[in-house]
């Protein structure tokens, strides 16, 4: 996230939201350095939200509070700017801030700012933390759009989007397995199909035909990508009027995939 910050949005007046995107906005008017400044706003908010959050969070968030400040202000000197391009500083910027984000809460961390922001005004203000977060930055990114102008705030935007669709690349991962839903007539020789030829498992749900009152087993198993398309073969071949619904699984955990890790 640091390198993210440094090599990419400071230089190029990037304030994508967030503590970070105010920290942006004072360096360029007051040279304040971002680190440091990041460090200052969010040490109020820390201490305001340890009681709601319990030492275990917070010890959590202060290592990540520190840790990042401190590596935005020890990489500026040592780092050129990568590019003067705006929209691939825009691009690569948020997708770096996104990387490590994204690892940082799949690990149950935090870097504190407008996470600990939008918390707190969730609980005295009774507003969904959804909501408080995108408040937070579309008044950061508005501000940066009256400082620097209104360009740079549409690029500050795209960032942000950039940044929480790679959050979410990293939490959820890669689309690499298919989820199928079949409807068929014959479920029993479509399931020993999938058993015999596929090696894969299936779980037989209940349904129930609303037009026709009939109650109706639907079977749902997970393949991986490859094995879709033979998938597909095997259920028409028994069953050329089956009705199937594939849809893109992100992550499985279990047997025939992968083991879920606790670290």
């Amino acid at each position: 996230m640091a390198l993210g910050l440094v090599a990419f949005q400071v230089p190029n007046k990037i304030a994508a939201g967030g503590v970070s995107g105010i920290a942006v906005i004072l360096y360029h008017l007051f040279q304040l350095p971002v680190g440091m400044v990041m460090l200052t706003l969010n040490i109020p908010l820390f201490l305001l939200s340890l009681k709601e959050l319990g030492w275990g969070f917070g010890v959590r968030t202060l290592y990540g509070t520190l840790t990042l400040s401190l590596f935005v202000d020890l990489l500026t000197p040592r780092i050129s700017v990568a590019t003067e391009d705006l929209l691939l500083a825009t691009v690569f910027g948020g997708l770096l801030v996104g990387l490590g984000l994204g690892l940082c809460f799949r690990f149950k961390g935090s870097t504190g700012g407008t996470d600990l922001a939008a918390r707190l005004i969730n609980k005295y203000l009774k507003v969904s933390l959804g909501q408080a977060l995108l408040g937070i930055d579309f008044l950061v990114i508005t501000a940066a759009g009256l400082i620097f102008n209104a360009e740079l705030a549409m690029y500050a935007l795209l960032s942000l989007f950039v940044t929480s669709k790679m959050i979410d690349l990293v939490q959820e991962g890669v689309s690499h397995a298919k989820g199928a839903f079949i409807i068929s007539r014959f479920p029993e020789a479509i399931t020993q199909a999938i058993f015999q030829e596929l090696d894969r498992g299936a779980t037989g749900l209940k349904g129930r035909g609303m037009f026709t009152g009939r109650d109706q087993e639907v079977i749902f198993c997970v393949v991986s990508r490859a094995e879709e398309t033979r998938l597909k073969d095997l259920i028409y071949q028994i069953d050329p009027n089956a009705f199937v619904i594939v849809t893109d699984v992100h992550e499985v955990l279990g047997e025939g995939f992968k083991r879920r890790r606790l670290w």
